[in-house]
């Protein structure tokens, strides 16, 4: 497959970057960014100094008091109009995100696409930001709970969703009243400013306050000012489980509010009853898809014994059709890995698993290299392991899908609890006794357990998210809504009267 040129590439950025409105004082800084389908450099960006961070910061929580006494359907007018400028543009920051992540074009497309299904939910959510009625033991009391903003909501978001996890969070934390300040990942800064260019927008376009939002362009420095400003409400940030140990305690020593999504060890149990063709197009999608750069891509495949050896052979097999490499070619299955940094992790990974009894089945090799000697292409790789040695209850950012066998379903069970992540696992089933099982408490321990589909893939109505060293957040759909509120209980006595609760009496 041939590449295109670098110059081609940052000649479509730049394109897409005025499309979408992007000032171009924003553009051509000296902060670097470059693409992993090359290597090559992209059109720098304007970096933000510990200045400019502060005064972002100031200014979101200036105009929080305005934002925050607007009606919430008010609010959702904004999100509406946002969500069709992303409609809009979808093209335009899709070439983005595959020039910057290297997702082939319908993974960038349905990135836009979760941005703009998240506005759709934000508006609805913005007319039912319900409170609860309960019933008083004092004769004439109202007892009730009410939600209300928090103030600057601050997010961290990493290379891999450059703009659609940002969206889920800022989308709801402003129909929730909050302003936002968002870090994104260096790998993405050109993304990031093409997302916040179609907010501001919005915002210039339905006559909302111009400091609702801000993006921080920065290394790693700009997080840690986030972390620790006192003024940021709510840190959610997006990472893996050594960022999140980091970020953790920091909100925490000033009693800020904290949202965790981090790392993902994700299996599939595929069951006698499987239907064989549905769990293996499931499996190489989860597996493969991304290059494995999704916190849900499936890692493990934990297969009864009587059907290993089929269903290993026909993953296999589906592997090799796979098409490897430039993204935005039609037909292009797997595009790159995000730098040689993620390469290196996925050789010492299959040479740690080969040294602990791991035979390679399928893949593992780098292609494209002669081509395109600073971008990283690899063939998905399938390592079968005589049982869950300790190199698969890490995660590896990268497409290796480790497998394993078992013979009674509660042992499957249990080697799909038995790592420190808890973000997503499936189960491959026809048997309704199973997958009950599966879903119920004493079954998996992930935030998110499906049947007879993968691991990755997650609508936006339901919540996202996991246990363990994931984190423990939820954002999206369901009742995420209220991590970016504070919940307030409120007694109204209406009496004239002063009972006391439980009865107590004090004359």
């Amino acid at each position: 497959m041939t590449l295109p040129g670098t110059a081609t590439i940052a000649g479509s950025v730049t394109d897409a970057l005025a499309a979408c409105g992007v000032a171009p004082d924003r553009i051509g800084g000296d902060f670097a960014t470059r693409t992993p389908i090359t290597g090559g450099a992209l059109p720098g960006a304007t970096g933000d100094d510990a200045a400019s961070i502060d005064d972002k910061i100031s200014r979101a929580a200036a105009a929080f008091p305005a934002w925050r006494d607007t009606p919430a359907p008010v609010r959702g007018n904004l999100i509406k109009r946002w969500g069709e400028l992303l409609t809009e543009h979808k093209a335009d920051l899709a070439r983005i995100v595959t020039a910057e992540a290297g997702k082939i074009t319908s993974e960038a497309l349905g990135e836009v696409q979760e941005m703009i299904d998240i506005c759709d939910l934000a508006v609805g959510q913005s007319r039912q930001l319900y409170g609860k009625t309960m019933p008083s033991e004092r004769p004439g009391h109202r007892l009730m709970e009410t939600w209300h903003p928090l103030g600057v909501v601050g997010i961290i978001s990493a290379f891999n969703f450059p703009a659609a996890v940002w969206a889920w969070n800022t989308a709801l934390a402003l129909v929730c009243g909050n302003t936002v300040v968002w870090k994104p990942s260096e790998l993405t800064s050109l993304t990031a400013l093409a997302a916040d260019a179609l907010l501001g927008k919005a915002v210039a376009e339905v006559g909302a306050p111009a400091d609702l939002h801000h993006v921080i362009v920065s290394d790693r420095a700009g997080g840690e000012r986030l972390v620790d400003d006192p003024r940021v409400a709510l840190v959610s940030a997006t990472g893996s489980v050594r960022m999140g140990r980091e970020v953790g305690p920091r909100v925490a020593a000033r009693f800020g509010k904290l949202l965790l999504e981090l790392g993902g060890n994700n299996a599939a149990i595929v069951t006698p009853s499987a239907d064989l063709d549905l769990a293996v197009r499931g499996i190489v999608f989860a597996a493969a898809g991304t290059a494995g750069q999704r916190c849900t891509s499936m890692r493990r495949l934990i297969v009864h014994s009587s059907i290993a050896d089929e269903l290993v052979g026909r993953i296999t097999a589906a592997y090799g059709t796979l098409a490897i490499g430039d993204p935005e070619a039609e037909g292009t299955l797997v595009g790159p890995l995000i730098n040689e940094k993620a390469f290196e992790g996925m050789r010492r990974a299959l040479d740690e698993a080969q040294a602990q009894g791991g035979k390679v089945r399928a893949g593992g090799e780098r292609v494209l290299a002669d081509e395109a000697p600073e971008a990283y292409y690899v063939e998905p790789a399938v390592v079968s392991m005589p049982g869950q040695e300790a190199i698969v209850t890490e995660e590896t950012f990268a497409p290796i899908l480790y497998v394993m066998t078992y013979d009674d379903i509660e042992d499957a069970i249990a080697m799909n609890n038995a790592v420190p992540q808890g973000l997503s696992a499936a189960i491959f089933t026809g048997d309704q006794a199973e997958a009950e099982l599966f879903v119920s408490s004493a079954g998996s321990d992930t935030g998110i357990a499906n049947v007879n589909i993968g691991t990755s893939g997650a609508e936006i109505g339901g919540a996202f998210g996991g246990e363990k060293e994931t984190g423990g957040g939820r954002e999206s759909g369901s009742d995420s809504w209220q991590s970016y509120m504070r919940p307030a209980t409120n007694t109204v006595n209406y009496s004239g009267q002063l009972p006391l609760a439980q009865g107590v009496e004090f004359v």
